[in-house]
């Protein structure tokens, strides 16, 4: 006789199958989007202009790989009695730790790596932008890019994980208040 799974097993195995499934969508749409909006913006502005918006590709990057390590790292106690006293986001706080794992992956995976190579066909269009100009010669531009993003998104991501680390729930709470937010606009819209 054949040995079955049980219920609980499969259902937890078919929940994974759907969360790739769903992540690899997701991505796929977000990572689309930003590239569009990156390269639109890009062609369109100066090298000053470029240069900031690379920054800010970079910041995002960092910003969420902080979210994501910190969501990791925060404990529950702390948010159930925020939740029992009813301060705004702590809810939301809970569900983003009850799913820790798809929140990091998210975070860490989805918009930190999609940040990453963004940041890096951006800072190739900054060194293009920077040749037309004559600034520098090709190699040096391509390659004083590539140093200065790999820098500033290494640097910036240590020490966002040093934060996240010691700042872990002053960061869940921080990151569920947009959610708390955008939640509250549905709720009051459907009561209307």
């Amino acid at each position: 006789m054949a040995k079955t799974e049980p219920r609980s097993k499969k259902k937890k195995k078919n929940s994974k199958v759907r969360w790739i499934i769903t992540i690899f969508f997701i991505t796929v749409l977000i990572s689309s989007t930003i590239s569009f909006l990156s390269s639109s913006l890009l062609a369109s502005s100066g090298l000053v202009e470029a240069f900031v918006i690379l920054m800010v590709i970079v910041l995002i990057g960092i910003l969420f790989d902080t979210v994501g390590v910190a969501v990791m790292s925060a404990n529950e106690k702390p948010f159930h009695s925020m939740a029992a006293k009813k301060l705004p986001g702590a809810q939301e706080a809970l569900m983003l730790l009850r799913n820790a794992e798809k929140v990091s992956s998210f975070c860490n995976d989805v918009v930190g790596d999609i940040c990453g190579v963004v940041s890096g066909s951006a800072s190739a269009v900054i060194a293009v932008k920077a040749l037309s100009q004559q600034v520098s010669s090709d190699a040096v531009s391509q390659l004083i890019m590539s140093a200065l993003v790999a820098g500033v998104t290494i640097a910036g991501k240590a020490c966002g994980k040093n934060v996240a680390m010691s700042r872990c729930t002053q960061i869940v709470m921080l990151a569920s208040k947009p959610i708390y937010y955008i939640k509250s606009l549905f709720r009051s819209k459907r009561k209307k």
